[in-house]
This record gives structure tokens, C-alpha cells and sequence, in this order.
């Protein structure tokens, strides 16, 4: 079992909220979510946006919340990380290869410092491409943090990495390539491209919506993803939610208001 939890926005105050919600507070309870429902995950990834301000504090604390996990986690960084702080407080995290029996996990830096749009350029393209043809029988599943695919109408999509061609150009020569999952869109995707399953995931924090073409915090709880990997390369995934009741304790009085694109 593969456990994906992104877009956590920790910042340097534990008591700080962004868009209504304590983001501390959120991660905490969809980790002791997760910990009940799936209580070892052969791997736990961190697909970017750990912290919202790049501050060592939120990553000294993210270390805290998941000082008990027993089970292997691998993070990368996202637009409002800081790549070289998050490397620097979460280093036995940040190795780019991950291998479970019959699958590779190689995570992509998409990252494009001062900007919030993804890029991969060409040392990022070395590693894949060495990392794809040394994996060898294993399937493959790339993580990074933007997404590759235009998610229909989202504000996000300016925000996606902006060579996703090339990067579907590149994994298209490797079919054991099976699997890309992304942050940054915080929300749930799931499609396909040729031999490539496209995935998504919400927020542990809060979620996206377009709401009549303006870009707003969605009411959805936060969650995370989960995938099953099987030997013949297919899998099996879906998305887990904080309840009802959680989520409004969450919540408080906070209403979900439109933000900025």
C-alpha cells in the first residue's frame, strides 16, 4: 500500500490559519486518519507545498507529526517550499528513488525557484531517464508536484508544468512506466494518457473549485490518496476524507471564501 498526503502549508507559527483553517490541525487529523485505515504502508510520499512559507519550523514540525510512522516516507518540494530548507530538515526523506517489490518510485523537482508554475529541465531529465532504464522488470510510478494534465477549467492549469510534453514524450519510450501523480491542484484527478494513469489528490488543508469562473475554496474535506500496486503493473486507488463532523470542527466558523487565481 502506497499512501500519497500533499499540500499540507505548514507555516512557522502552529497556530497560524490559511483560508480559514489551522493547517497544523488539519495534516494531524488526516494522519491519525490514515493511521487508522491503513496502519503500514509499505511507502508514505509527500508530493510538495509541506510548507507554506519554507520555514525550517514548519518542516522541524512535520518531521514531529510523523516521528512514530514506521513505515519508509519520500518527499519533494512544490512552489511554496523552499527545496534547499526542505532537503536540509528532511534528509533521509529526500532520496529521489524508492523501490517496493515489483514497482520503482522515482520523484521529479518541478520546481521553478521564485515561480509557481513547474518546469522540468534537463538535469531533472537525466535522472528520469536514468532512473527509468535502471528499474529494469519493475513498473514505474513518477511523482512531482505539479500537474501534468490540464485539469478541465481550474485556475491551476497556467500553474502546470509547462514541458508536460516533453515529459510524456520522454515516458512514453519506457511502457513500464505506469503511474504519474501529482500535488498542487488540491483536489482528487484521475485519468489516462495512452499506458499512463494520471492521479491527483486533495489537500490535507483545504480544497480547490471553480465557482462561476472564479476560483474558490472548495466545501470538500481534506484527505489523502491510496494506491494498491500489483505485479502485473495495474492498480487500485481511491481517496479518503476527513467526516463530516471533523471537518466542521476543523472548520469552525470559517466560511470558504473565493481567493485569488
Amino acid at each position: 500500500m502506497l499512501l500519497q498526503l500533499t499540500d499540507s502549508h505548514l507555516m512557522y507559527d502552529p497556530q497560524a490559519r490559511l483560508h480559514g483553517v489551522n493547517t497544523d490541525a488539519c495534516l494531524r487529523a488526516v494522519l491519525d486518519l490514515a493511521r487508522r485505515e491503513q496502519a503500514r504502508p509499505d511507502l508514505m510520499l509527500l508530493t510538495g507545498d509541506l510548507a507554506q512559507d519554507g520555514s525550517a519550523a514548519a518542516y522541524q514540525r512535520l518531521r514531529q507529526h510523523l516521528q512514530d510512522a514506521d513505515h519508509p516516507i519520500r518527499c519533494l518540494p512544490g512552489n511554496h517550499d523552499s527545496a534547499p530548507e526542505l532537503r536540509r530538515q528532511l534528509a533521509a526523506w529526500s532520496q529521489p528513488v524508492h523501490d517496493l517489490p515489483g514497482w520503482r518510485v522515482i520523484l521529479l523537482d518541478s520546481t521553478v525557484p521564485g515561480q509557481d508554475f513547474g518546469h522540468i529541465g534537463p538535469a531533472q531529465f537525466d535522472f528520469l531517464e536514468h532512473a527509468l532504464r535502471e528499474a529494469q522488470s519493475r513498473h514505474v510510478l513518477v511523482a512531482l508536484h505539479h500537474n501534468l494534465a490540464r485539469v478541465e477549467g481550474a485556475a491551476h492549469d497556467a500553474l502546470m508544468v509547462d514541458n508536460a510534453a516533453a515529459v510524456f514524450a520522454r515516458l512514453s519510450d519506457h511502457p513500464q512506466a505506469r503511474v504519474a501523480l501529482w500535488g498542487h491542484i488540491h483536489q482528487a484527478f484521475d485519468c489516462r494518457h495512452h499506458h499512463l494513469r494520471m492521479l491527483g489528490a486533495p489537500s490535507t488543508c483545504f480544497q480547490f473549485t471553480l465557482d462561476e469562473g472564479r476560483h474558490a475554496i472548495d466545501p470538500q474535506a481534506p484527505g489523502y490518496r491510496w494506491l494498491k500496486l500489483y505485479a502485473d503493473g495495474s492498480i487500485a486507488t481511491g481517496v479518503s476524507r476527513l467526516d463530516a463532523g471533523t471537518w466542521a470542527a476543523l472548520r469552525g466558523d470559517a466560511a470558504p471564501a473565493d481567493i485569488a487565481a
